[in-house]
């Protein structure tokens, strides 16, 4: 299989998830237990991608500038602090940590 067909096939397969869940019907979705499920699945896997972003490199697991970065942008999100704010403020971190040469 090349590179282009592997593209398609995934493409492919996104539309037909998409059509897939227009055609579920939305009372599944109104009672409590479902609504909740989707609500925490969507909480889930954001965590697991921010954890994966922040300390995978390959198949390692890496601790560099990116996680106090992360810290520092949790710490300012639960201060409520503008999301502006919170990237640029991780932004320096990791930059002043890399100009020192801490986990470059």
């Amino acid at each position: 299989m090349t590179l282009w067909n592997a593209v398609i096939v995934s493409a492919l397969v996104c539309v037909a998830l998409k059509t897939l869940g227009y055609l579920i019907p939305p009372r599944w979705f109104e009672a409590p237990a479902p609504s909740r499920i989707t609500d925490l699945l969507t909480v889930a896997l954001l965590a697991a991608l921010v954890a994966v972003q922040t300390l995978g490199v390959g198949q390692a697991i890496v601790v560099d500038a990116r996680v106090p970065a992360v810290l520092v942008a949790a710490g300012l999100l639960m201060l409520r602090a503008p999301f502006l704010v919170v990237v640029v403020a991780a932004a320096v971190v990791a930059a002043l940590l890399r100009l020192w040469g801490w986990a470059a």
